[in-house]
């Protein structure tokens, strides 16, 4: 595959760039005047209006555009496993939603989400019959092992575990079945992100250097075993000279009990997550531009949800802005 492969739609995904949510139009929302004056600049973004602030309409619009946006790509990349990496986690989603249902006897139809490979009521039925089969074998066995796991252990943690271990697998794998170098190194340091949040988090909650093994996911640029053996300023030192070695500056100092607020740290994990795809500004024409206009998407979709959520709390902008991710325009 070659970058010339991707010239034509590099060129309208930058065209498509100009209706992106961008810095000037998240101000615009934030500012607005009244929510039906907030509600029309999703209008620009191509959005359709909801019809209110709730959080249902809200999703139905944001879900719908997500699953046509992925389908309208699929259809045009030269290597459709450059969406797929996208959309395997919508697939997991779903398939911890039916895994907890299932245990608990509800019904899981509200949970589940458009915009993964697999249509979601399909995926549904499979599951309750047990006929997996002609889903990939990550999947299949992950959904088996989980759902054994959470009836003999009762712990749902344990059973969102083995999904995202077996998320993470089928990102790798389509990562690298696409051939992009920059798509790969994206999901490598996805991981590292996990990783890292999922360190802090438990050295907070004062969990063993075992339990926090068992927690990690393979696939990243800093090995999982260093990461478990990692105290405090030790921490910050294994991601020295990456990304996200400011935000491993801000955890270490977080990994007491009580320590702070994590917000910050959260942030400066997607900042660095962002700051990795604004490489894809540079160039003119290849897969890297389609795999940044798809994480600016998801991304888009997150701030717009934070926003509204914060008008409607009656948060004021700055409380509001403290929230806001980097953005990719």
């Amino acid at each position: 595959m070659k970058d010339t492969d991707y010239l034509s739609i590099s060129t309208r995904v930058r065209a498509m760039e100009n209706r992106l949510f961008g810095r000037e139009r998240r101000e615009r929302m934030i500012d607005a005047r009244t929510d039906e004056e907030a509600l029309k600049i999703l209008a620009e973004c191509g959005y359709a209006e909801p019809e209110d602030l709730s959080v249902p309409a809200l999703n139905r619009v944001l879900t719908r555009a997500r699953a046509d946006l992925f389908a309208d790509l699929r259809s045009v990349v030269p290597q459709p496993a450059l969406v797929e990496v996208f959309q395997i986690k919508y697939d997991y989603h779903n398939l911890k939603v039916l895994v907890k249902a299932e245990a608990l006897g509800e019904e899981a139809a509200r949970l589940l989400m458009a915009g993964g490979r697999y249509d979601p009521g399909a995926l549904a039925d499979a599951y309750r019959r047990g006929a997996l089969g002609d889903y990939p074998e990550a999947l299949r066995r992950a959904a088996e092992e989980a759902r054994e796991t959470l009836n003999a252990s009762g712990d749902p943690q344990a059973a969102d575990l083995i999904l995202d271990r077996a998320c993470y697998e089928e990102m790798t794998a389509a990562a690298k079945a696409s051939g992009s170098a920059f798509l790969q190194g994206y999901v490598r340091l996805a991981v590292d992100a996990a990783n890292l949040r999922t360190a802090v988090r438990c050295q907070r909650m004062g969990a063993g250097g075992e339990v926090l093994a068992g927690s990690l996911l393979p696939g990243g640029n800093v090995e999982p075993r260093a990461i478990a053996v990692s105290r405090g300023g030790e921490l910050s030192r294994r991601f020295a000279g990456t990304p996200l070695e400011k935000a491993a500056e801000l955890g270490a100092g977080l990994t007491a009990p009580g320590a702070g607020n994590l917000t910050g740290f959260e942030k400066c994990c997607d900042d660095a997550l962002n700051g990795y795809l604004s490489q894809a500004k540079r160039v003119a024409f290849g897969e890297a531009p389609v795999v940044a206009y798809l994480c600016a998407r998801e991304a888009e979709a997150t701030a717009i949800r934070t926003i509204l959520a914060g008008r409607k709390a009656g948060l004021s902008g700055d409380a509001i802005r403290e929230r806001m991710r980097e953005s990719y325009v």
